[in-house]
């Protein structure tokens, strides 16, 4: 193989793949992109086996096609590091060089044929607009759990109706639910999406533009946006009945200045307990105060002015799981909705436009 490709078009693709690549694996291929040059285009692919990306890129001129695979950190390094110029990739017999200008180095390639095979596409679901899609994985990705242990948990669940899309994720203390209206006319379906893949979509919706065009097959699901196609091994688990998670019956509801609660948290929640993270809601007739304390370091409490003439109620939540909704939504007011001070509360925006947004934390033991 040897090629010209333009610095910009060849960095903005292999950004996309840092964190796909994994660097410690049982295949060393795996922590290489596998580049393949025909005509004036370059292909590019990386994948774990679990998730996997594939984009191209335009060559600017090619002398000889061919397949060849680079270690995808370094080569992402080093490109990044140039200066603003044409990038000349020319594989011999020693290995790959990759120059620009009066810098060149030589870079260890492994054996195209070891790459993995990648996934056959499947049939198209549906074509779905990118902005809602994008909005939901923003406003989920964040309540998906770290813990292995709990693998039915370690994913978003997508539920896809010929009338509506919703994303749903939980760690088991709070859970994230976004249902937004569209006609996709697709037939209903459920998938459950790792967190990884997740990641990896929400870094492809924020570059690319156009729809989303979604597949399907039996054990892999496709995403392609923008001429990049994200694939993605489905989980192979039983989501929880989130349904059943959400409360129908919380008669007491307060609405808060978002940016206000925002900043009156995060000042309090400096003294509470760094282990908890607990902050305390004393709502009363008029007003929420909301305190934390913590025996090592003293306490902390600020005042908020709210429309609430119901009885007194104290509630204790993980201050950075409240923290997290507030960030997720854009509007300038917020509801809580609670029943006691052990039942599920619900946060929501108050007037979101164009999606429904329900928020569901588990109160804090005293």
């Amino acid at each position: 193989m040897e090629l010209v490709v333009r610095k910009n078009d060849l960095l903005r693709e292999l950004q996309l793949f840092q964190g796909i690549v994994e660097r410690k694996n049982t295949m060393p291929v795996l922590a290489n992109v596998l580049m393949r040059a025909d005509g004036n285009q370059v292909e590019l692919i990386a994948t774990d086996l679990d998730v996997g990306l594939r984009s191209t890129c335009v060559a600017q001129s090619l002398a000889k096609p061919g397949t060849l695979t680079l270690p995808a950190k370094k080569l992402f390094e080093i490109v990044k590091a140039l200066p603003e110029t044409d990038i000349r990739i020319e594989q011999n017999r020693s290995g790959v060089t990759v120059a620009a200008e009066r810098f060149e180095s030589h870079l260890s390639t492994l054996p195209a044929d070891d790459f993995p095979q990648l996934p056959v596409v499947g049939e198209l679901v549906a074509t779905l607009p990118r902005e809602p899609i994008k909005q939901m994985v923003s406003k989920t990705m964040f309540a998906i759990t770290g813990e292995d242990t709990r693998y039915y948990l370690n994913g978003a669940l997508f539920v896809l109706k010929p009338d509506s899309m919703s994303l749903v994720a939980t760690d088991g203390h709070r859970l994230a639910l976004v249902t937004v209206t569209a006609e996709t006319g697709a037939a209903e379906s459920k998938a459950l999406l790792p967190k990884k893949t997740m990641q990896e979509l929400s870094r492809l919706l924020a570059d690319g533009d156009g729809d989303v065009v979604f597949e399907r097959a039996e054990n892999h699901l496709f995403f392609t946006v923008g001429g990049r196609r994200l694939f993605s091994r489905m989980i192979d688990a039983q989501f929880p009945a989130y349904e059943r998670v959400i409360p129908r019956n919380n008669d007491k509801a307060i609405e808060f200045e978002r940016d206000r609660l925002t900043s009156a948290i995060r000042r309090v929640s400096l003294l509470s307990n760094e282990r908890s993270r607990a902050v305390r809601f004393l709502i009363s007739s008029g007003k929420v105060e909301v305190t934390s304390q913590s025996p090592d370091l003293g306490e902390a409490k600020e005042e908020l002015l709210v429309t609430y003439d119901g009885p007194d109620v104290q509630i204790c939540f993980n201050a950075q799981y409240v923290t997290d909704f507030l960030a997720a939504v854009e509007t300038d007011q917020v509801s809580l909705s609670f029943r006691d001070e052990m039942s599920q509360a619900v946060m929501k925006p108050v007037g979101a436009d164009g999606y429904d947004y329900t928020y569901v934390i588990m109160p804090m033991r005293p």
